[in-house]
Order: C-alpha cells, then sequence, then structure tokens
C-alpha cells in the first residue's frame, strides 16, 4: 500500500490505556460514525497495548485475545468496525514484551502479521520496548515492515519507536507508513509545544508514502485519561490541532469520543484545519520568524497556489507576534501582496507596511490561510 495523506483516526491509549474491552471498541466505533468523526476523515479505530493474554498459545504460538476484555476474540471486533465503514487497527512490539508486559512480535513477526491479516487488521502500531541487547530499530522494523507485505492483506505500518535511532533516515526504508518522531505526549501544552519544537529541522522528512508521527493528540481530554497531567483549556487545544495540521502529521483522536464536548467536536471536525492536514501535496512548513521563543510564525506551501501562515504564542501571558514580509519571501518591490483569512474566526490578515503583527492569548495561535494578489 502507499499511503497519500496522513492518516485519522482514534487510538484507544490516551484515554483509556489497559482499561479496553470489545463493548469500548464498539461504542467508540459507534460514536466515531454518530459524532461526524468517519466524515469528517477519521477512519481508523486502533486498539493499543494490553489487548492479548500475558502468554501465547503453547501450542500454535499465536497471540491471544484477552479472554475477559475480548471473549469473543478481534475479528468480531474487527468485524463490527468494518460494519461501521472505519477500518481497525492493532497493536504489537519489536521487543520480546510490550511496554505493559504482554507478548511482543519479536521472531514471531511473519506468524503474527498473518494472524492480524486473518483478524482483518488494517493498521499496526508498532512499538519499541524490551528489545533484544544490540538490535536497533531499522533491523527490527524491516523484519516486521517485511513480513506485513507478505501477509496477505494491505496493513498500515506505523513505526512507534520514539524518534530513536534517526529513524527519519530509515522508516521510509523499511516499509513503514508512518514513524513516531518523539517520545510520549502528556495532556499539557508544555507536553506537546516540546514535541512541535522538536520537529523544526525535520520538517523536509514528512512525505506521502511515510509521514511524520508525532504522536496521538490530546485535544479534549481536560487532564482525564491516562496520560491526563494537567489538562489544556480550549485555548491551548486549539493550538496543538493547528499546530499538527500545519505540519501535516497524522491526526489520531485520543480523547473519549463517545463524550465530548461542543467546543471539541467543533475543533476536530473543522473542515478547514483538516484540509489543511490532508493538502495534496503534503508539503512541511517552514519556521520563518521566532524572538527569544516568545512567538514563532511558521509558513507553509498549499496545493492551488496558496500558503498557509500560523502565529503562535507559546508565552504565559498574551503577547504580540511579528513576521516582516520579506521573511516570507516577498520583497518589497515584488508587486504582489498577501491576502488571508482567518481559520478559526474569518478575520483578514492585516499588513503594517512591511511586516504584519498579531495579538494573540497566552498559548493562543491565529492560523491564516491565502494567497499573494497582485498589487
Amino acid at each position: 500500500m502507499f499511503v497519500k495523506k496522513p492518516p485519522m483516526g482514534f487510538n484507544t491509549w490516551n484515554t483509556f490505556g489497559e482499561k479496553i474491552n470489545e463493548d469500548l471498541i464498539m461504542e467508540t466505533a459507534d460514536a466515531m460514525v454518530h459524532e461526524g468523526l468517519l466524515d469528517a476523515g477519521y477512519e481508523y479505530l486502533v486498539i493499543d497495548d494490553c489487548w492479548s493474554e500475558y502468554d501465547r498459545d503453547p501450542k500454535t504460538h499465536q497471540l491471544v485475545p484477552h479472554h475477559e476484555k475480548f471473549p469473543h476474540g478481534i475479528k468480531y471486533v474487527a468485524d463490527y468496525v468494518h460494519a461501521k465503514g472505519l477500518k481497525f487497527g492493532i497493536y504489537s512490539c519489536a521487543g520480546v514484551r510490550t511496554c505493559a508486559d504482554y507478548p511482543g512480535s519479536y521472531d514471531h513477526e511473519y506468524l503474527d502479521a498473518k494472524t492480524f491479516a486473518s483478524w482483518g487488521v488494517d493498521y499496526l502500531k508498532y512499538d519499541y520496548c524490551n528489545k533484544p541487547g544490540q538490535t536497533d530499530g531499522p533491523f527490527l522494523y524491516r523484519r516486521m515492515g517485511m513480513a506485513l507485505r507478505n501477509c496477505g492483506r494491505d496493513i498500515l505500518f506505523s513505526a512507534c519507536n520514539w524518534g530513536i535511532d534517526d529513524v527519519w533516515s530509515w522508516a521510509r526504508s523499511v516499509g513503514a507508513d508512518i514513524y513516531r518522531s518523539t517520545g510520549d505526549v502528556c495532556d499539557n501544552f508544555d507536553s506537546f509545544f516540546n514535541i512541535a519544537k522538536s520537529q523544526y529541522n525535520r520538517f523536509g522528512s514528512n512525505a506521502p508514502g511515510c509521514f511524520n508521527d508525532m504522536d496521538m493528540l490530546t485535544v479534549g481530554m481536560y487532564g482525564k485519561g491516562n496520560v491526563g497531567s494537567s489538562g489544556c483549556n480550549d485555548t491551548e487545544y486549539r493550538t496543538q490541532f493547528a499546530l499538527w495540521c500545519l505540519y501535516g502529521a497524522p491526526l489520531m483522536l485520543g480523547c473519549d469520543v463517545r463524550h465530548m464536548t461542543k467546543e471539541t467536536k467543533e475543533l476536530i471536525t473543522n473542515r478547514d484545519l483538516i484540509a489543511l492536514n490532508q493538502d495534496e501535496e503534503c508539503r512541511g512548513p517552514m519556521r520563518i520568524c521566532s524572538e527569544y521563543e516568545r512567538f514563532n510564525v511558521f509558513m507553509r506551501h498549499l496545493s492551488g497556489n496558496e500558503i498557509a501562515i500560523l502565529f503562535l504564542n507559546p508565552d504565559n501571558e498574551p503577547r504580540r507576534a511579528r513576521a516582516f514580509a520579506i521573511d516570507m519571501g516577498l520583497t518589497v518591490d515584488s508587486g504582489f501582496h498577501i491576502e488571508a483569512t482567518e481559520i478559526f474566526t474569518g478575520e483578514p490578515l492585516e499588513q503594517q507596511r512591511d511586516y504584519f503583527s498579531i495579538k494573540l492569548p497566552a498559548h493562543g495561535c491565529k492560523l491564516y490561510r491565502g494567497r499573494l494578489v497582485e498589487d
């Protein structure tokens, strides 16, 4: 398979951790359809760690679904998810045990790939815990990459090795469709902003065929769940979602989609933001201006000769972010000016002579989309 745009979906880990079962997955599938998430593009429903028994079947050596959590088996759940028009994902690990100490896929890659295919799996999140001694990422991930490509079913391969071993330099080569370039996210502003900052020199490594995964979204968690931490307010969640969309990262929801606030639902189904994330050219942004980390300005080229400009304030107080037109590639004698509209509010981008000055709330942003227009 060839993944042309950043995948979108839901993953159980951020909110539920090990507290998963088949009823939860089926209820989540129902909610993804009923709440309009599938229509918005969120097509994958992924079960993370803790879905299996603690040991493999002693005769077949296959992974075994946990008898209490999934009494009808994984295929039963996958069939239900597929019947809703969604795609189904599951979790395993490149080590001998998963991060939560369930059986990993090391030395069982081909068996597990065929098992996943027989269950109707469409997406595999493949973690990096408990790997054998001297093995490295390329060695371990190429094994599962080869197994998945020969299992008889198209399964999206998500290489979750946390940015270790310079994964951006080899993930595509081992068959990964997306790769994790960061550590785990927590539900607070500093966590997701530090993840965004860590990508400043990696914008060029995100492209069709292999996308840069900055971990699941925490939007809408409000401090609850498995990675709850201190939580964020709606302004901060808007900033996280805007960053993930601008960066062209996979959009994997982590909140409980069965119980979303009105603000959360409106944000994650915002057509303009999703269109930015899914832009067919899949170009990364560029960081064009900053002032002692007090604000950041990014620009991204889009299809149809359009551009997106993000003004971001990471400070704890309201602040103005400034950017000069020349830093965006617009010279004084170009004969052009920028006409753009803010995605959230619809307000126009106003230029002050040769620069822009945008007032931003604490931890907030403004995201504009527009184009160059002749004077």
